[in-house]
């Protein structure tokens, strides 16, 4: 396709440079102005203190979903769209300062990747050594927001996020979905060397079979997180670790084994927890912790008022309550924000007849 004048006219290759410049000049023009918006949109809101006071997740879901929108039969994906304007956002909140965000780490994890897909590179990322932590360090005003890892597309719940919000106050306050490539990393060249897998419990898993035919003499051992692993394969010859790209460029590894993931649509799923409920924005989830009153059709009679309101139920999982043996609690997640009638009143309904309902959160669902 010939680039031409609104005329007509084709253009030679200094027209289109010089074309590309002024249209750079023009983009920089306006995410400055755009910046100066944000600025005057924080002292709106009044005295705040921190980045977190500027930070509103409904309003960034909603801003994206028109870009999606506006992006029809475009050049560029959607993924890239929203991936430039979710940086351009990200620099313009954290004129005020950055966010704080917790996450599983070393450096490396896909815990981070997900932090950077969500948050974009203009936030403070605070690599913590457990899920556990990650909790923690939100709930103290450390960080002011934390990603922890709830379920992989072929693996299934990561028990270890979910159990935690058994007891913890904090709130679900977003949800990333990131395609997971996982690769075979190491110091050696050859395949044939390696006698140890390092990886986090979820990535064997997920690269079972390929480790099977591949590396079947090979012993695997579980740890904390897949940088972890990168850490530990970089110190000998025989060990390898499966872990993401970046974590061969962080700990200097080569790549011996490319997406060897089993499945090809390899998905984990994110949270991000916060200290707060935030508003609806107009595409939602609510996430509830439910526990059952010792009786027949205890769990029907929880269950039929979602029903009743006709809310689309797209998750439901049981886990050891630890108050006493054989006591279960339900972790449910249902379309819709908890300030919407029906589900306001399917909570309401289900409360009545439930020993607990706690709601974990409300949030926008994940956009791509």
């Amino acid at each position: 396709m010939n680039a031409d004048e609104p005329n007509g006219a084709p253009l030679d290759l200094a027209q289109t440079r010089q074309r590309i410049d002024a249209i750079d000049r023009e983009i920089q023009q306006l995410i400055g102005e755009r910046a100066q918006w944000a600025q005057l949109v924080g002292k709106a809101k009044g005295e705040l203190k921190a980045a977190v006071d500027y930070y509103r997740p409904e309003r960034e879901a909603q801003v994206l979903r028109m870009v999606v929108d506006r992006n029809s039969g475009g050049l560029l994906s959607n993924e890239e769209m929203v991936r430039l304007f979710r940086e351009i956002m990200s620099a313009c909140l954290a004129q005020q300062e950055p966010l704080k965000i917790g996450f599983l780490g070393p450096e490396g994890t896909f815990s981070q990747q997900a932090v950077l897909k969500h948050f974009g590179h203009s936030i403070k990322g605070l690599p913590l050594a457990t899920i556990d932590e990650v909790f923690q360090e939100v709930a103290a005003g450390n960080a002011d927001f934390g990603v922890v890892p709830i379920e992989n597309s072929s693996e299934g719940t990561v028990n270890s996020s979910l159990d935690l919000f058994v007891t913890s106050p904090l709130k679900i306050c977003g949800e990333i979905e990131l395609r997971v490539h996982q690769h075979l990393l190491s110091r050696s060249t050859r395949l044939e060397d390696i006698e140890r897998v390092y990886s986090h419990p979820q990535s064997l898993g997920q690269c079972k079979a390929w480790l099977r035919a591949n590396l079947p003499k090979a012993e695997r051992i579980p740890v904390s997180s897949n940088a972890e692993a990168a850490r530990r394969a970089r110190n000998a010859d025989d060990a390898a670790a499966i872990a993401g790209e970046t974590a061969a460029h962080i700990y200097g590894l080569k790549v011996l084994g490319r997406q060897i993931e089993d499945r090809p649509d390899n998905t984990t799923r994110f949270f991000v927890i916060g200290r707060e409920l935030f508003p609806p924005s107009g595409h939602d989830k609510t996430s509830l912790l439910m526990s059952v009153k010792d009786k027949p059709g205890a769990l029907y009679e929880l269950l039929t008022p979602f029903a009743d309101q006709n809310l689309s139920m797209t998750k439901i999982e049981s886990r050891p309550a630890r108050t006493g043996k054989w006591e279960y609690v339900f972790f449910v997640e249902v379309e819709g924000h908890v300030d919407d009638a029906r589900v306001s009143a399917a909570v309401a309904a289900a409360s009545a007849r439930a020993a607990e309902v706690k709601v974990l959160g409300s949030y926008p669902v994940a956009l791509l």
